[in-house]
């Protein structure tokens, strides 16, 4: 990677304004941008994931934006309470997780601008369809293939991420019993010591694994590494303090493993590992286009989770260790794929080549490297850190009581 002679850290985060600006106002009912040129279209997850980093950030210009992304999809919300995909289309329905992103989101509003009865209705809306999600009718939400931000690839039953994300707004709300009750459940998602899924370990250092399974339903589920999922649990802590230190070493010593059998050509972590290659049971056909080993949603290095990786560092502790990946991450937005820029910002890399291969100037690989940033420098994690103290003293209170 291109490096620089200034300070890097600081020049990315004035290019990520710049971007988020560029695309605050696409050709959808003027509502924002996905990306400065390949996705005019205001995706809801993107846009809520984003919020994180704009809402964190201050700028008042980009903070009206958000509320502009937050009216629209209670505008286009169904009636039974669902979050579109997109913000300007109320048909573009099927998603799992742009409804629990959406009740993030506001919660994040309310609490950045100090209204906190913005969007009630929706809001109140939005919680009742998630109470329907459950097939065992309990806080643990299901979900279809392909229906989270992994469009190409099965996740299927409890899924690890979007529980995570249930988890986030239960305690934005005060649901403070239903959250616990879903820490409690999640030991379903914990990797058992026997019977293990010996595919998955192919190729890499191999020990007691401290991190949660990317999905399970009933006697189902897959054991590799999901990486937004795992900060998420970090961040919001469903993760005790010492189990979140244990993740990170995980991700460190497995990343090192990989990049030792020329696996991982880039210095942050992949999305998802190991890689699911061909042969291996979770294998689909359509992978062999879409999804190969190393690319995309199967092993992509995606800067706007890395951002997420990053924070997840700062509450784990990690401090030293989160400003070194910082400015990787700096390093890595620097790459476009195709336009002229000082800083690409660019969607996902091939993990095994080190290529840019998405959409520059993405709205989420900006606004998510601002989150970093601001995580590092004030040595905590917004919105994150009342959630994670909430769910160490519900775990601390429930050890009491047993």
């Amino acid at each position: 990677m291109k490096q620089s002679g200034g300070n890097v850290v600081e020049e990315a985060r004035r290019a990520a304004l710049e971007v988020l600006r560029h695309n605050a106002r696409g050709p959808c009912d003027g509502l924002p941008r996905t990306a400065g040129w390949g996705y005019p279209e205001p995706y809801t997850r993107d846009w809520m994931i984003s919020a994180l980093g704009i809402l964190s950030s201050g700028d008042d210009e980009l903070i009206r934006v958000v509320r502009r992304v937050l009216d629209a999809l209670a505008r286009t919300q169904s009636r039974n309470g669902m979050i579109s995909s997109l913000a300007h289309n109320p048909a573009d329905l099927g998603a799992s997780d742009t409804t629990p992103l959406f009740l993030i989101g506001a919660a994040c509003y309310r609490r950045q601008t100090g209204r906190a009865s913005y969007l009630k209705s929706a809001v109140g809306r939005a919680l009742t369809w998630m109470r329907f999600q459950s097939p065992e009718d309990n806080v643990l939400t299901a979900q279809q293939p392909t229906t989270d931000w992994r469009d190409e690839q099965w996740v299927m039953g409890y899924g690890l991420y979007v529980n995570t994300l249930v988890h986030c707004y239960l305690r934005q709300y005060g649901m403070h019993d239903q959250a616990d009750e879903l820490c409690r459940l999640m030991t379903r998602f914990d990797i058992p010591r026997d019977g293990r899924q010996e595919y998955v370990h192919n190729g890499l250092a191999v020990g007691d694994k401290p991190y949660y399974a990317l999905w399970s339903y009933k006697m189902y589920g897959s054991e590799r590494f999901d990486l937004l999922g795992n900060c998420l649990a970090v961040l919001s802590g469903l993760a005790p303090r010492r189990r979140a230190r244990r993740i990170v070493d995980w991700v460190e010593s497995e990343c090192d493993a990989l990049r030792r059998a020329g696996r991982l050509a880039l210095p942050l972590p992949p999305c998802f590992f190991p890689y699911i290659e061909p042969g291996d049971p979770d294998w689909r056909d359509r992978y062999g286009q879409f999804n190969r080993p190393g690319d995309y949603h199967n092993g992509g290095v995606w800067p706007f989770v890395c951002g997420f990786y990053v924070a997840a560092l700062v509450a784990a502790g990690r401090r030293q260790l989160a400003r070194l990946r910082l400015k990787q991450l700096a390093e890595l937005v620097r790459p476009a794929g195709e336009r002229d820029v000082a800083f690409g910002f660019n969607e996902w890399f091939d993990a095994i080549e080190g290529r840019p291969r998405g959409q520059d100037w993405q709205t989420w690989s900006a606004a998510m490297y601002l989150y970093a940033v601001e995580c590092v420098e004030r040595g905590e994690t917004p919105f994150f850190d009342g959630i994670r103290s909430a769910a160490w003293d519900g775990a601390a209170a429930g050890s009491r009581r047993t």
